[in-house]
């Protein structure tokens, strides 16, 4: 096995795609505070602890420090989550083989999840995707030789979808039910019920 940094090794990278306003919310999700933490936080959090060295934050909407991370700032963000996903891309450092592309509004998205998609590229995955009762949802993983064609084909508010569509014939399913919920946040209804869970 290749020790850290030595050629061969297969090194993991984080991007968590953070950029929008939170207009149904009222406000930038990065910045809501979830159970004493920022949302913004929790996935870098989520994400370095699943095995990514190097975590990639696209902001937008609302500009802030964020702890262990690249922050990138998408100007065209009121575009939709395409544009963030190429800026994210193209920050990715260059050792990085894949990437893990996560959202930052599904706070019960944790480290074991990012863990098995991890796991799914050591076995020669190049595209693997959670999936919640045989349903693709987030986290995504893409290795680096499909960079380019996902940047091209994530237009508005699409993100990979896309290219996932194009290449189904490489998406290997990484099945998430009991180790993750990829419920989100779009409401002050839908923060109210999930900050009643238990973190």
């Amino acid at each position: 096995m290749s020790a850290p940094g030595e050629p061969g090794e297969r090194v993991s990278a984080g991007l968590l795609l953070a950029a929008g306003s939170g207009s149904r919310l009222g406000t930038p999700k990065a910045l809501v505070d979830f159970h004493g933490e920022r949302l913004v936080d929790r996935g870098v959090r989520m994400l370095r602890e699943g095995g990514c060295r190097t975590v990639v934050v696209v902001l937008g909407a609302a500009g802030t420090p964020v702890a262990g991370a690249v922050v990138v700032h998408n100007p065209r963000w009121s575009s939709g989550m395409g544009s963030s996903l190429r800026a994210g891309l193209e920050a990715v450092p260059a050792e990085a083989a894949h990437v893990v592309i996560a959202l930052v509004d599904q706070p019960f998205v944790g480290p074991r999840a990012v863990r098995r998609l991890v796991r799914a590229a050591g076995r020669g995955a190049s595209v693997a995707v959670a999936t919640y009762a045989g349903e693709r949802r987030n986290p995504v993983l893409i290795a680096r030789e499909h960079f380019a064609e996902v940047a091209r084909l994530a237009t508005g508010d699409t993100g990979a979808r896309p290219f996932l569509r194009a290449h189904a014939g490489l998406v290997v399913a990484v099945p998430c039910d009991d180790v993750a919920d990829p419920a989100d946040i779009d409401t002050p209804d839908d923060l109210d019920a999930l900050r009643a869970r238990p973190s």
